[in-house]
C-alpha cells in the first residue's frame, strides 16, 4: 500500500501526476458547493428569505445551514463529538433580521477554505472519531475523516438539490438544464 502526503499526488504507470484522494475528494466537495452557490446568483435579500414550496426551506437558509454544518464537523474532526451540541437552532435554517446573502455567502466560502487548510493539513483521512450519541448514529460508530468528508459531499449536493427547487419555484431559473 502506497501512503501520499495530503499534497503530493500519486504518479500513473505513464507518469503523469494524478490527483491525490485529498483532491479528489475536496474538488469533489468543492464542485457541489459551485453548484449551490450558482443557484442563488442574481437574488436579492427578499427572494433569498422567501419560502415557494410547503417547506421552511430557504435558498439563504439552506446556504447558512451548509456554512454551519460543514464547520461543525470539521470541529469534530479536529475536536470530536463534543463539538455538537444537544439543543437545535431553529435559525439554522433561515436568514434572521441583519443577516443578509451576501454575508451567508461570504462565510461559506471562509468556511470552504478553512476545511481546505484543515483536510490538507491532515496526514491520514483515516483518522476517525467516535460519533456523538444521536438516535440516527448506531451506537459506538466512529467516523474518518473520509467518511465525514463524503457525508458533506452528499449533504452539499442534497442540499444543493433541495435549493434548485426552490429557486425554479421562485423565479423559474435553474441550476441545471
Amino acid at each position: 500500500m502506497t501512503v501520499t502526503s495530503a499534497t503530493t499526488p500519486t504518479s500513473t504507470a505513464a507518469g503523469t501526476a494524478a490527483p491525490s484522494e485529498y483532491d479528489e475528494l475536496l474538488n469533489t466537495l468543492a464542485k457541489h458547493r459551485a453548484f449551490l452557490r450558482f443557484t442563488v446568483r442574481d437574488l436579492t435579500d427578499e427572494q433569498a428569505r422567501q419560502r415557494t414550496t410547503v417547506s421552511a426551506l430557504t435558498l439563504g437558509g439552506l446556504i447558512k445551514h451548509v456554512a454551519e454544518m460543514e464547520s461543525l464537523w470539521l470541529d469534530f474532526v479536529l475536536h470530536g463529538p463534543s463539538v455538537f451540541g444537544s439543543e437545535w437552532d431553529a435559525d439554522g435554517f433561515r436568514l434572521v433580521e441583519g443577516e443578509t446573502l451576501a454575508g451567508a455567502l461570504a462565510e461559506y466560502e471562509k468556511v470552504a477554505r478553512r476545511t481546505e487548510e484543515i483536510v490538507r493539513g491532515l496526514p491520514d483521512l483515516g483518522a476517525s472519531r467516535p460519533l456523538p450519541q444521536a438516535p440516527w448514529f448506531e451506537p459506538g460508530t466512529r467516523w474518518s475523516v473520509r467518511q465525514v468528508l463524503l457525508h458533506l459531499i452528499a449533504e452539499t449536493a442534497q442540499h444543493s438539490g433541495h435549493a434548485d427547487i426552490i429557486r425554479e419555484s421562485l423565479d423559474g431559473q435553474k441550476t441545471m438544464g
